[in-house]
C-alpha cells in the first residue's frame, strides 16, 4: 500500500501542475484578449484618422470647385500684390463675413560680386502674407461696403503664390463656417463604416463631432461619451495644424466583438481545463477512496479474525477436554463441552450469515418477501434475542410503546434481525452496565421507532458514515469493540427495501439514539 507521505506528496505535486496550467491558460488568454484589443484601437484609430482626412479634402475639393473660375489670366510684373477679398453671408448669426487675404511678391536682383557663384546675378524672391477677417453684423453693415466689387476674386498667377494664398484662405474661412455645413451625419457614417469593414469590424458603432468637449449637431442619436471606451481624433485642422473638434466614435459590443474574435480558442480551452479538472478530481477520489478501502479491509479481516480466533481456540480447548481419559467418561462435562462448542459454531455461522446477507443484498439477489406485522410484535422479539446478555451485564431495556398503531408491511425475519443489531450495537458501546430505551410513536402517516443508549457515543464525522459497509470508529484500540462493521450497513439496506428511513443522533461521551421510519398501513 502507498505510504501516507508518498500520497500527500502526489497529491500536491499534482495539484500543483493542475494549477499551474489553469493559470497558463488564463494568461495566454488574457495576452490574446489585451493584443485584440490593441489591434482593435489601432483599426479604429485609422479609420477616424481617414474620416478625418477624407472629409476635409472634400471640403477643399468642393472649396476649389467654388472658387476655379477665379484662376483666369492675370497679368504679372516684377512686384505684385495677389489679393484675395470675399464676401459670405452667416444667415444663422446675422452676421456677415469679409475676408481678405494678400500676398506681396517682391524680387530683388543681386550682383554676383557679392557671391563669388560664377553667375552674373541672383534673383531673390520675398513673399509677404498678410491676412484680414472682419466680422460684422448686418444690423450695423446695411447695404454699403468699403470694398469695391472689381476688387474682389483678384489672383496672382504665379503658381505657387496662389496655391499658398487659397489654402491659407480656405482653411480660415473653413474656421469661421459652423461644423454642421462643413459635414454631416451621414457622411461620417458612410465614411467610417466602410474604412472599419475594410479592417473587419462589422459592428454597430455610435459617432459624434464635439467642439472643447461640448457637443455639437453632428453626433448619432445613441451617442455617450465614454473616457474609457471612446476613441477620438482631431478633424478640420486650421492653418496651425490645431483644432478645436474631435471626431468620437464607441462602440457599444466592443467587449463582444473582442471576445468573439478568440471564442472558439476560449472554448477549446475551458472544454480541455475542464475535462482535466474532473479526471484529475476524480483521480484524486479514487486514490483516497482506494486507501480508505484498503484501511477497511484490513480492519474487517483482523476484527473477521479477531472474532473467529475466539471460538477457534474455545473450540479447540474443548476438543482436547474431551479427548481427556478423565473427562471423557463424565457425561455431564462431555456434555457441556459439546454444547460449547455447538454455541461457538453458532457464532461463526452467524458471522458468515452476516457477511453473506450484506453480498446478497448489494447484488439484489435477497429476496424479501413481506407481509403485514405489528411492529411492536417484532421489537418484543428482538428484545428477547438480547435479554440475557443486557441481564448478565446488569443493564436494562424498557419500551415505551406510545403509538396507537403499529401495523407495517414488512419481512417478519429481516427486520427482526434489523432491531437486534441496533440493540445488540447499543450493548456493545455501553461502558457500564447497558441501559437502553425503546420508544414509539405515530407521526402522520408514518410510525417512529427510536432505540436510546446511554454508552459512549460517536463523533459527527462518524454519525454521517456510520452505515456504511466496514466502517467502524477507532478509538485507539481496534478491538476494544467487537464486530465487523456490517450491522448497521446490513440495517440500512433492509429499512431502505422496506421504504423506510433510518438515521441516528448522538454526542461523544452522552450515548447514540438511533431512529426507525416507516410507513404505517391501514
Amino acid at each position: 500500500m502507498m505510504s501516507k507521505k508518498l500520497f500527500v506528496l502526489l497529491v500536491v505535486l499534482m495539484s500543483l501542475s493542475l494549477i499551474g496550467i489553469i493559470f497558463v491558460q488564463a494568461y495566454y488568454i488574457n495576452n490574446t484578449v489585451e493584443n485584440e484589443e490593441k489591434q482593435f484601437t489601432f483599426n479604429v484609430q485609422r479609420g477616424l484618422s481617414y474620416v478625418s482626412k477624407e472629409v476635409e479634402e472634400r471640403e477643399f475639393r468642393d472649396w476649389t470647385i467654388k472658387f476655379q473660375k477665379a484662376f483666369a489670366n492675370v497679368e504679372a510684373d516684377s512686384t505684385n500684390i495677389s489679393e484675395l477679398i470675399f464676401r459670405q453671408e452667416n444667415e444663422d448669426a446675422n452676421e456677415t463675413l469679409i475676408y481678405r487675404n494678400a500676398i506681396l511678391e517682391e524680387n530683388y536682383k543681386l550682383s554676383s560680386s557679392l557671391f563669388d557663384i560664377g553667375l552674373d546675378s541672383i534673383t531673390i524672391m520675398r513673399i509677404i502674407n498678410e491676412r484680414q477677417t472682419r466680422v460684422i453684423s448686418n444690423n450695423k453693415l446695411g447695404n454699403k461696403l468699403d470694398i469695391k466689387p472689381e476688387n474682389l476674386l483678384k489672383y496672382d498667377q504665379t503658381t505657387k503664390v496662389r496655391e499658398m494664398q487659397f489654402e491659407t484662405s480656405y482653411r480660415d474661412n473653413a474656421k469661421l463656417t459652423p461644423i454642421h455645413k462643413r459635414t454631416s451625419r451621414s457622411e461620417l457614417k458612410s465614411l467610417l463604416r466602410k474604412k472599419l469593414k475594410e479592417d473587419g469590424i462589422n459592428i454597430d458603432f455610435e459617432y459624434a463631432i464635439y467642439d472643447k468637449d461640448l457637443a455639437t449637431k453632428i453626433q448619432s442619436d445613441n451617442f455617450e461619451l465614454d473616457p474609457k471606451g471612446t476613441y477620438g481624433v482631431p478633424i478640420f485642422l486650421d492653418n496651425n495644424d490645431e483644432s478645436d473638434f474631435i471626431l468620437y466614435a464607441n462602440f457599444p459590443e466592443r467587449k463582444k466583438f473582442i471576445l468573439s474574435s478568440i471564442l472558439g480558442m476560449m472554448l477549446l480551452s475551458i472544454v480541455f481545463t475542464t475535462i482535466i479538472i474532473i479526471a484529475y478530481t476524480s483521480a484524486i477520489y479514487q486514490l483516497v477512496k482506494q486507501r480508505q478501502i484498503s484501511q477497511i479491509k484490513t480492519d474487517f479481516i483482523n476484527n473477521m479474525t479477531h472474532e473467529f480466533k475466539t471460538p477457534i481456540a474455545t473450540i479447540n480447548l474443548a476438543l482436547d477436554a474431551i479427548k481427556n481419559p478423565k473427562i471423557i467418561d463424565d457425561k455431564d462435562k462431555v456434555k457441556r463441552y459439546l454444547g460449547m462448542i455447538k454455541d461457538e459454531n453458532k457464532r461463526m455461522h452467524a458471522q458468515v450469515e452476516n457477511v453473506l446477507r450484506i453480498s446478497k443484498l448489494e447484488k439484489n439477489e435477497l429476496n424479501i418477501s413481506k407481509e403485514r406485522v405489528k411492529l411492536h410484535d417484532l421489537i418484543e422479539d428482538a428484545i428477547s434475542h438480547i435479554e440475557l446478555i443486557v441481564e448478565d451485564k446488569q443493564g436494562y431495556v424498557k419500551t415505551h410503546f406510545e403509538a396507537q398503531k403499529s401495523s407495517v408491511l414488512a419481512n417478519e425475519t429481516h427486520f427482526t434481525n434489523v432491531i437486534v443489531n441496533m440493540l445488540d450495537n447499543a450493548v456493545k458501546y455501553s461502558n457500564e452496565a447497558p441501559r437502553i430505551d425503546v420508544y414509539t410513536q405515530n407521526v402522520g402517516t408514518n410510525i417512529l421507532l427510536k432505540i436510546k443508549d446511554q454508552g459512549s457515543g460517536m463523533s459527527k464525522v462518524a454519525q454521517k458514515r456510520v452505515f456504511e459497509k466496514f466502517y467502524r470508529e477507532h478509538t485507539g484500540d481496534i478491538h476494544n469493540v467487537k464486530g465487523h462493521g456490517l450491522g448497521l450497513a446490513y440495517v440500512k439496506r433492509i429499512v431502505d427495501d422496506h421504504q423506510g428511513h433510518v438515521s441516528v443522533e448522538s454526542e461523544k461521551g452522552k450515548g447514540s439514539t438511533f431512529i426507525v421510519k416507516l410507513p404505517l398501513i391501514s
